[in-house]
């Protein structure tokens, strides 16, 4: 019997499985694995591999803070945050052949993307505004030269709402930081094929489409409720609901989904919606105006649950409508979702520690629960990784 090497994290070799996958379930992920993204701790943090048994496959550490998802390029490459001032691009043998430090201004946090020239366009704070304000800023970073450069300050897009709220917030991607203002915060950057970006706001419950996002960034539309914005030019911007359903609260990890199917601009938007209503920057706002919205902080509420929802978007008509929703445990904040296979959606509870697969009647086909380093796993997903560390 040969030893494995010693592990360099304290993570589980192998995670509790509430409930084990069937076949199908197994054979959908195949040799794919999960990846825990944000088990954020006050030790070395890491990225950590998981396999359809939940058994450790890697641990990838990072500088600290986490990683929010992975890129892969046409060169090969890996790309990923490894703090909140680094992105590395790593090879398919383990090695970091690109590091790009952002330098002194910006900090990124929450989400990126590549765009169709391989560079990075990342969530960021600015960390020179006299304001305080965070988390409302759009970067792009060049892969090749390291070069970064503003895309979007969110607060010059939306002064009259921004000038609305209470100078109030926190940013968890700078624990040092005091007196700061987040009064949007993004947590999700989509990119488009008309090369548009769709974004979700967590403080405003608003997914946000803005034209020309690597040119000149102009406001397309919204979704949500539109009272958030009331008093605001926004407040017209917004596509008009199909259907009698409540509107997303918190919502994270939104994702653009095309199909060849569809009309003509028409797409999917599907998201891991918290369903928890609450802004520190709206004191006074009252979101259970949201039809079955939870105000509870607990994940632990036994009254409250999240949910997987899909959105059918159809920009001609100006409508949006929900195809899909189920319930699944609660999580107030953080939190992942993504359709592995046509029947099948990974779904991440970040603040219970929790990750599930569930077929699209909502029916639980795998779960598995990891220990919290401290209060969260931000993210999960599902990578193949064919062509990188599987053939």
């Amino acid at each position: 019997m040969q030893n494995g090497p010693k592990l360099l994290g304290s993570e589980e070799v192998r995670l509790e499985q509430t409930v084990s996958p069937d076949d199908d379930t197994t054979t959908a992920l195949g040799n794919g694995l999960y990846a825990i993204l944000g088990n954020d701790s006050d030790e070395q943090d890491f990225m950590y591999y998981y396999d359809a048994n939940g058994v450790l496959r890697g641990e990838v550490p990072v500088l600290y803070y986490r990683s929010h998802r992975l890129l892969f390029d046409d060169d090969g490459l890996m790309w990923f945050s490894a703090s909140t001032r680094t992105f590395v691009g790593m090879n398919r043998l383990g090695k970091l052949v690109k590091i790009i430090d952002l330098g002194g201004r910006f900090i990124l946090h929450h989400d990126y993307a590549l765009d169709s020239d391989g560079n990075i366009v990342s969530l960021a704070t600015d960390l020179k505004r006299e304001d305080h304000a965070v988390q409302d800023q759009v970067i792009k970073v060049d892969t090749s030269t390291g070069e970064v450069s503003l895309l979007v300050d969110f607060g010059d897009l939306f002064p009259e709402y921004k000038a609305s709220t209470t100078h109030s917030g926190i940013d968890e991607s700078d624990p040092t930081a005091s007196n700061r203002w987040d009064w949007i915060h993004f947590n999700t950057i989509q990119l488009m094929d008309d090369g548009s970006a769709l974004l979700s706001a967590r403080e405003t419950s608003t997914i946000v489409k803005v034209n020309d996002i690597e040119g000149t960034p102009t406001l397309d539309y919204m979704i949500g409720e539109t009272s958030v914005w009331s008093g605001t030019p926004e407040a017209d911007s917004f596509l008009t609901k199909v259907g009698d359903f409540g509107d997303t609260g918190g919502q994270h990890s939104i994702t653009v989904q095309y199909d060849s199917s569809l009309e003509d601009g028409q797409y999917y938007v599907y998201m891991f919606d918290n369903n928890f209503g609450y802004a520190m920057t709206r004191p006074d706002y009252d979101w259970t105006v949201i039809d079955g919205i939870s105000t509870a902080q607990s994940s632990k509420d036994e009254d409250s649950s999240s949910q997987f929802r899909k959105y059918l978007v159809d920009e001609q008509a100006g409508t949006y409508t929900e195809v899909q929703s189920f319930d699944v445990p609660y999580s107030p904040y953080v939190s992942s979702a993504e359709e592995i296979t046509d029947d099948l959606n990974l779904v991440g509870t970040g603040m219970q520690g929790v990750f599930g697969v569930y077929d699209d009647s909502g029916d639980l086909k795998a779960q598995y629960r990891m220990a919290l380093s401290t209060s969260y796993i931000y993210r999960v997903y599902q990578y193949g990784f064919r062509g990188f560390y599987f053939a």
